[in-house]
């Protein structure tokens, strides 16, 4: 029943701090996308690919005591930190994820800002099109970003270089 939540608790584990319930949002999704097993289903939003139930899943686990959330006050918005509590710990110490270079993975992404992230899961999202296509998505549906074509080139191979992380 919580293999999913299992998953997430493992993804925030090893990437010992995730800052930013946007920047998990498009950690889960990215490693989805390169074929992580996460279940969860995304839809296109404002920021990107976004999952309602991804952001219960993270409510239940901070409910539940397995995960801690801190709201901090950061200029003029809220920003949320999210770590596995103790019992979070001594739960997946129980309940093993088998997920190889999961580590690997989560600590590169975490490494990365947000912003880049939003990108590189819109590249995802959109990964059925040709690249002309997807910069012109991008160019249309991010022109807040001002996202550039140089950023997208290195979307394309920030992600090439993650599923070869994993293979």
């Amino acid at each position: 029943m919580l293999k999913d939540h299992a998953k997430l608790m493992q993804a925030i584990l090893v990437s010992g701090e995730v800052i930013g319930r946007k920047k998990l949002q498009k950690m889960i999704y990215i490693a989805k996308k390169v074929d992580f097993p996460f279940h969860e289903r995304f839809q296109f939003h404002f920021y990107g690919p976004y999952s309602e139930e991804l952001t219960t899943r993270v409510e239940e686990l901070c409910n539940m005591g397995f995960l801690n959330e801190v709201k901090e006050k950061k200029g003029g918005y809220y920003q949320y930190r999210y770590t596995l509590t103790d019992t979070g710990k001594e739960f997946l110490s129980l309940n093993e994820v088998e997920m190889p270079n999961l580590q690997d993975c989560f600590i590169n992404m975490n490494e990365q800002n947000a912003r880049f992230l939003e990108l590189v899961s819109t590249v995802l999202f959109f990964d059925n099109l040709s690249k002309e296509e997807v910069t012109d998505k991008v160019f249309t549906l991010k022109s807040s970003q001002r996202y550039t074509l140089t950023e997208i080139d290195e979307a394309y191979q920030y992600i090439e270089a993650l599923k070869a992380k994993i293979q």
